[in-house]
């Protein structure tokens, strides 16, 4: 290389870019993707979805079944906050439970599952006993408590076939039994018609359909091969059609799909036609907290199983898709919680809880909407009914517990609680460096369970 007039070295200069090749600056929807897939990958993002989820559906659906209630409560003479009340304990208790269920260690909550099981079965047999049980709306699925309160037990049958499920089949794929069809279905099969058998004796089908789908859940994450799987639930389906046909009720109820006047022909489509009228009328942000027309009367059950409807009234298509959002959310991280277990029980656990809060929340949404028929079921953590509200919010601390149980959320939560105690013992925090999320994720074993899908 010459050297330059001043004897001094050339300096070597970088070539210009052209005009065209400047590297593009940051896309703003790129980064907001980015940002939004990093934060959803943390390991502690199932734990608060679980946690935040359920806790704003509870208390979103306390002021809902207060506003939703107080008519009804004022005709049966009774205090406007009467419903809300009672709602309000129920949640007071079921907030314990949960608060429980969170802290119990998975050995136990395994060893709760036949007691369970065991004290669910003999409550819905008490329920056929004369005398004991209760008929509510031509449906006898409840004991007498005394007073106004009463309880449902077919409620605590669902926590008692995930629990129990879960656990029968975990122990079977430890010990390799699940490649057998018999093992697949013997036991669990049998006992959940035991428990479909005593709900429908009291015709309750809405129950029994969540139920129904609890186990074609448990059945599906065990691996159940495709052919057992249709053949189960091609029994379940004929079953579900006699019972259908063999019922004017439900017969009419099926009818009142899609119903736009509330006398179309010689069925009576009230509830479901008042549910679309009082969705209708809310517009985009409603017509306000308490200012419902609908539940003046026109809409029964405003504060059980249509409350979905009142809430799209008085809080406009913003609550009700905000309410979507939460059961959208909840189910989500019930899945995430599932999938990156290892621990088999954990798997049919969470799934088994998900599945029942997810089909129970799509049936009663869909029954409001005109999409499915009317089946009789709340809406889970948001309509009134303490018989529904406390194992709901048990099944929630379970899943609290799982996502607090996962490897790298122990890491994280760990990182965070020990911080003051060692500032205050005089020595200093040594530097860490900055907390990479990725690097906690639990890394998938390669030899995957036959369950796993």
């Amino acid at each position: 290389m010459p050297a330059s007039r001043t004897g001094r070295p050339p300096v070597s200069r970088a070539a210009r870019r052209p005009a065209g090749s400047r590297p593009p600056r940051n896309n703003p929807v790129r980064v907001l993707h980015l940002r939004v897939r990093r934060a959803w990958d943390r390991p502690l993002t199932a734990y608060y979805l679980i946690l935040g989820g359920s806790l704003l559906i509870t208390v979103l659906g306390l002021v809902m079944v207060y506003s939703a209630s107080q008519i009804t409560a004022l005709q049966m003479a009774l205090p406007g906050s009467f419903f809300f009340r009672k709602q309000f304990l129920a949640a007071s208790i079921g907030a314990g439970l949960l608060l429980l269920a969170s802290r119990m260690p998975v050995k136990l909550h395994r060893a709760l599952a036949y007691p369970i099981l065991a004290g669910a079965v003999f409550l819905m047999a008490l329920v056929q006993v004369p005398g004991i049980g209760v008929a509510v709306n031509g449906n006898q699925n409840w004991i007498s408590l005394g007073g106004s309160f009463q309880i449902q037990p077919s409620e605590f049958g669902k926590l008692a076939l995930v629990l129990w499920g879960a656990d029968l089949i975990a122990r079977k794929q430890d010990r390799k039994l699940l490649a057998q069809w018999k093992h697949m279905l013997v036991p669990l099969v049998p006992v959940a018609f035991l428990l479909l058998g005593l709900i429908m004796l009291g015709g309750d089908m809405g129950t029994a359909i969540i139920l129904t789908a609890i186990l074609f859940g448990l059945l599906w994450l065990a691996g159940a091969p495709t052919r057992l799987f249709v053949g189960v639930l091609s029994i379940a389906a004929t079953i579900g059609v006699i019972l259908i046909k063999t019922s004017p009720n439900r017969m009419a109820r099926l009818s009142c799909i899609g119903a736009t006047e509330p006398q179309s022909g010689p069925v009576d489509c009230w509830q479901a036609v008042h549910g679309i009228y009082a969705l209708a009328s809310g517009g985009i942000f409603g017509s306000g907290l308490g200012a419902s027309v609908e539940k003046w009367g026109q809409l029964p059950e405003a504060h059980t199983d249509f409350i979905f409807a009142v809430t799209g009234e008085e809080l406009g298509l913003a609550g009700t898709l905000s309410v979507l959002a939460l059961f959208a959310a909840l189910g989500y991280a019930g899945i995430r919680v599932a999938g990156r277990t290892e621990d088999p029980f954990v798997r049919y656990a969470a799934g088994g809880v998900t599945t029942w809060i997810v089909a129970q929340a799509v049936i009663n949404i869909g029954a409001v909407l005109g999409l499915l028929p009317i089946a009789g079921v709340p809406l889970p953590l948001f309509s009134y009914g303490g018989s529904a509200l406390l194992p709901t919010m048990f099944a929630i601390g379970l899943l609290i517990a799982f996502a607090r149980d996962e490897p790298a959320a122990r890491a994280a939560l760990a990182m965070r609680q020990p911080r003051f105690g060692r500032k205050r013992a005089g020595g200093p925090v040594p530097d860490r460096g900055p907390r990479r999320w990725n690097t906690m994720r639990r890394r998938a074993s390669a030899a995957r369970s036959s369950g796993e899908r």
